[in-house]
C-alpha cells in the first residue's frame, strides 16, 4: 500500500477503502451490523464523503416509482423474479465496445500520473474492459520512443500496459493532443507505432482533441517543473517564475489553443481524414456555450464528445480556478441536454449514486480521474479493480431501484431535481437537436 497522493476535499479515504475491500465497502462497516440502526443520517465517519451544499448533483435524489412496467418485462423473459444482477452494464462509448459505463479519464502529464500509476491503472483498466484516455502534453515533457527503441516513454508505457491486458473486443485507449502535442507529432508517431498497430486492428484506438478541462476551463495545461527539468523543455512552453527567481521550481505553462466554430469543426474533419482507422473525441471545459460547442463537434463527425465539470481535475491548477471558474458538471449536462450522440461526464466521480444521476441527465458513460489514480495509489495491482468492482454493485443495484434492467435506460424521471431546475423553461427529459 502506498499512501503518497493526497485529495483534499475529495472522499480520499472512502476511495482508499473501496479499493482495498471493494464491493463489500458499499454498504456500512460489518461490525455493526445487528447493533446499528440505520436510516437518512449518514452512519459512521468510514462511511461518510466531505459532502458539498452547493453541488447540484449531491441535491439531485435517485426516486424509485411504484409501478414497474419494465420490471415486468423482465420478469417476463426470465420466467423469474428479477434481481439487481439481471442489470445490464455494457454500453459503447464512443465507438469502443465497453463493458461498464466506466472510462478512466487523462491524467496529463503531472508528476502525480508517474509511470508505475499510469502504467498500473493502464493495465487494470485493459483487464476491466473499459477505455483508457491518456493526457495531453506527456511527450513534449518526456519524450517519445519507438517500440524498437530501448525503454518505453510514459505514453507507450501506458498503452503496452493497456493492450497486453485487453481482450480485442472490449474497451480501448483514447490519446489526446494539444497545441504542443501536434508540435510534437504525437498523433502521428502514435498511429504508426507498432505498439498501437494490434488496437488500430480492433478498432480500439481513438485521438482526443483537447479543446479545455474541468479543473481550469480557458487556461492550458500548467504543472511545476524543476530548474533543470524546465530548461530541457523551455523551447516547447513558456515558463513562469511565479515563485520567484530564487525558488527551485518553475511553472510551465501549455497553450490553452484557440477555437472557434470553424476551427473545431476544421479540426474534427483534419482528424478524420488524417487517421481515419482512430475513432476521433472532444474534450470540452465546462464553459458557458457547452451545449453549442457539443453539437458543433457531433455535427462534424466526433465520436464522442466529455464534458469535463469545474469539480473535475487531477491537475495543477489556480485554487481561485478550482472554487469559482466553470460550469458544474450538472448545469453542463443539463445545458447539453438527452441526445443520441455519446456525451461522455466526468467531474467529482467515485461512487454510483453520482454516476447513476449523469447517467440519467444524458451521459452515456462517466470518467474515473483522482478517483482512479487514489485507487491504484493505494494498490497498484487490484486498487481500480476492486474501486470499480464496488460501483458497478451500486449501479446494478440503483438501476435495478428504478425499474430498469439496463443502464442506458436511466431518464430524468428517475430522479427528483433541485426547485431551481423543475422552473427552468426547457424540459430536462427532451432530446437536443444537433
Amino acid at each position: 500500500m502506498s499512501t503518497a497522493l493526497v485529495a483534499d476535499g475529495f472522499p480520499e479515504e472512502q476511495v482508499r477503502l473501496r479499493a482495498r475491500h471493494g464491493a463489500g465497502a458499499v454498504f456500512p462497516a460489518e461490525a455493526g451490523y445487528g447493533t446499528g440502526l440505520l436510516g437518512a443520517v449518514p452512519g459512521p465517519s468510514r462511511d461518510r464523503a466531505p459532502y458539498d451544499p452547493d453541488d447540484v448533483l449531491e441535491r439531485i435524489r435517485i426516486v424509485p416509482p411504484v409501478f414497474m412496467p419494465e420490471r415486468l418485462k423482465k420478469l417476463i423473459d426470465l420466467a423469474r423474479e428479477p434481481l439487481y444482477s439481471d442489470v445490464e452494464l455494457d454500453t459503447v462509448i464512443g465507438g469502443f465496445t465497453s463493458r461498464l459505463p466506466l472510462y478512466v479519464s487523462a491524467f496529463g502529464s503531472t508528476r502525480v500520473a508517474s509511470r508505475d500509476l499510469g502504467e498500473a491503472a493502464g493495465r487494470q483498466a485493459g483487464a476491466l474492459g473499459i477505455p483508457l484516455v491518456i493526457g495531453e502534453n506527456v511527450v513534449p515533457v518526456n519524450g517519445y520512443r519507438s517500440a524498437g527503441e530501448a525503454g518505453a516513454s510514459p505514453l507507450l508505457g501506458r498503452i503496452a500496459a493497456y493492450a497486453e491486458a485487453a481482450d480485442d473486443e472490449h474497451g480501448g485507449v483514447v490519446v489526446q493532443q494539444s497545441t504542443e502535442d501536434a508540435d510534437a507529432e504525437v498523433w502521428n508517431l502514435v498511429y504508426s507505432d507498432p505498439v498501437t498497430e494490434p488496437l488500430l486492428a480492433t478498432g480500439r484506438l481513438a485521438f482526443e482533441l483537447k479543446v479545455g478541462q474541468g479543473a481550469k476551463p480557458g487556461l492550458g495545461g500548467l504543472t511545476l517543473l524543476g530548474r533543470e527539468a524546465a530548461g530541457q523543455v523551455a523551447e516547447q512552453y513558456s515558463l513562469d517564475e511565479v515563485f520567484g527567481a530564487g525558488s527551485d521550481q518553475v511553472l510551465r505553462v501549455a497553450s490553452p489553443g484557440t477555437f472557434t466554430e470553424e476551427i473545431l469543426r476544421q479540426q474534427i474533419r483534419l482528424m478524420r481524414n488524417n487517421f481515419p482507422r482512430a475513432r476521433v473525441w472532444v474534450k470540452l471545459h465546462p464553459g458557458r456555450d457547452v451545449a453549442h460547442a457539443a453539437a458543433t463537434a457531433w455535427a462534424a463527425g466526433a465520436d464522442s464528445v466529455t464534458v469535463d465539470g469545474a469539480e473535475g481535475g487531477t491537475a495543477w491548477a489556480p485554487t481561485g480556478f478550482l472554487t469559482h471558474v466553470g460550469l458544474p458538471l450538472a448545469d453542463c449536462l443539463r445545458r447539453v441536454g438527452r441526445t443520441d450522440h455519446c456525451l461522455l461526464a466526468s467531474g467529482r466521480m467515485w461512487e454510483g449514486t453520482r454516476a447513476v444521476k449523469a447517467l440519467a441527465l444524458g451521459a452515456r458513460a462517466v470518467g474515473l480521474g483522482r478517483a482512479a489514480l487514489l485507487a491504484v495509489d493505494e494498490d497498484r495491482e487490484a486498487g481500480l479493480t476492486r474501486l470499480v468492482e464496488a460501483l458497478a454493485l451500486e449501479l446494478r443495484m440503483l438501476t435495478s431501484a428504478v425499474g430498469k434492467y439496463h443502464v442506458n435506460g436511466l431518464h430524468p424521471e428517475d430522479l427528483l431535481l433541485p426547485d431551481r431546475w423543475e422552473q427552468a423553461s426547457a424540459p430536462l427529459g427532451a432530446p437536443r437537436s444537433t
